[in-house]
């Protein structure tokens, strides 16, 4: 029986009016390689996946959310049935806390926000991981990268974690880029380093890693 990953990827939105939203920079584009990478590995894949313009994988489910508590909501239905959340998604931290309803004018908008915390998707759900789950983030830093996403891996019960430069500029790490770097870290004391490379080939590297962790880790499905 093949195995089934519930991948999420993109941005996501919050919005001050119908018109109006923050969001950041997230292309989806690893997260749509690593859903490739999976079905090419004869895995079953789920993609939840916040606004993006790529071409949905032949032979993935594609579930499209635009918030984050869309994205919470679709994640925490198709959790349980799954072996393997792989989250890329970049979820927008902070919502606005007042929406207006009707788009607001430049005369009357203030100039003030304020924000409220987005619930955080990945504590939420791996909080209930169980024996035959593997549960994998990302940690997206702009500086001390490694020691970030030991914490992170720490706090959100996660068994691997991928770990990455971002920042705005040319070069491999930039958001919206085809290429990427990434540093592979587990629980277990796993420490691999991948890239420079195409995220294509990043993606399939990854899932063979997460794969064969997968398989030596996590208990059978009963």
């Amino acid at each position: 029986m093949s195995l089934r990953c519930l991948i999420t990827a993109g941005p996501t939105r919050e919005f001050l009016d119908p018109v109006r939203f923050i969001t950041n920079p997230s292309s989806g584009k690893m997260g749509f390689a690593l859903a490739e990478a999976a079905l090419a590995a004869d895995c079953t894949v789920d993609l939840v996946s916040g606004p993006v313009s790529l071409r949905e994988p032949d032979g993935a489910i594609l579930y499209p959310v635009v918030t984050g508590a869309e994205m919470l909501d679709q994640v925490d239905a198709l959790f349980d049935p799954s072996d393997i959340l792989i989250k890329t998604a970049a979820v927008c931290d902070f919502r606005p806390k007042n929406y207006s309803p009707n788009k607001e004018k430049k005369t009357d908008a203030s100039l003030t926000v304020e924000f409220e915390p987005v619930t955080d998707i990945l504590k939420t759900v791996a909080s209930r991981k169980k024996p035959h789950q593997t549960v994998v983030g990302f940690a997206a830093e702009t500086r001390d990268i490694e020691n970030y996403a030991r914490q992170k891996m720490a706090e959100k019960n996660l068994d691997l974690i991928v770990a990455n430069q971002v920042g705005r500029g040319p070069g491999p790490n930039a958001f919206e880029s085809d290429h990427n770097s990434v540093l592979l870290l587990g629980r277990d004391g796993l420490r691999k380093s991948f890239g420079p490379a195409p995220k294509s080939e990043i993606a399939a590297v990854l899932i063979a890693e997460i794969l064969a962790w997968h398989r030596s880790h996590a208990a059978p499905r009963h």
